[in-house]
């Protein structure tokens, strides 16, 4: 049966790099990637979480009338995550719980390094909800808008990577999330020079729904 991956967003260029990089890390699965056309072209902050659920919901009703193995929500802010379970008749995997999970099995205590300030309360909140607050350094904003890391990704991984790399010089930590769907070439790009693990939300929820 099909994982579905379904982005609250509206930037299908996401979408179609998530499913790419579901694919590559579980190649026996079958994924398929779902655009929420109705929702913000980017979700930065509380507000447009709020603004995401319900053309979300929608997708979600759609894309389980076929059957469906899993569905990943392909937010880093798990936007829409305890609804989406209230009403699917499959598993429901937030990229942003899924990597919180993996980086604590990794590395004990694990920083997040996000795009925008605004976003940092909505995942320490998550974080919360996940009972990893004790597992949490620190989350920090990369500065990056979310439609920068897609417009302009050799200057935006720099930022990220840079922030990466003073998390894991002084947050006393044993491993960095990347903090955004759109990251997921963040963990190659750090290997060189991170000496921490750092890891991606897509991949971590795809070897997940693989399980289901």
């Amino acid at each position: 049966m099909t994982i579905a991956i379904i982005n609250p967003n509206s930037t299908v260029g996401m979408t179609t790099l998530m499913v790419e990089t579901a694919r590559l890390t579980v190649p026996t699965a079958e994924f398929v990637g779902i655009t929420s056309h109705d929702g913000p072209p980017a979700i930065q902050g509380a507000a447009d979480g709020e603004r995401a659920v319900p053309p979300l919901l929608r997708c979600i009703d759609r894309a389980q009338a076929s059957g469906l193995r899993a569905i990943i929500i392909g937010c880093f802010d798990d936007t829409g995550l305890a609804e989406a379970r209230s009403r699917a008749a499959c598993p429901v995997i937030g990229i942003g719980q899924a990597a919180c999970h993996a980086a604590a099995a990794l590395g004990g205590r694990f920083s997040v390094v996000t795009t925008l300030a605004v976003s940092v309360p909505v995942l320490e909140e998550n974080i919360a909800i996940y009972g990893l607050t004790g597992a949490l350094g620190r989350v920090r904003a990369s500065g990056v808008p979310v439609l920068d890391l897609e417009r302009d990704p050799e200057a935006s991984a720099g930022r990220v990577i840079s922030e990466i790399r003073i998390a894991a010089e002084t947050d006393g930590i044993g491993a960095v999330v990347a903090g955004c769907a759109g990251m997921v070439d963040i963990p190659r790009l750090a290997a060189e020079t991170i000496r921490v693990p750092v890891v991606d939300g897509v991949r971590a929820a795809a070897s997940l729904a693989a399980l289901c």
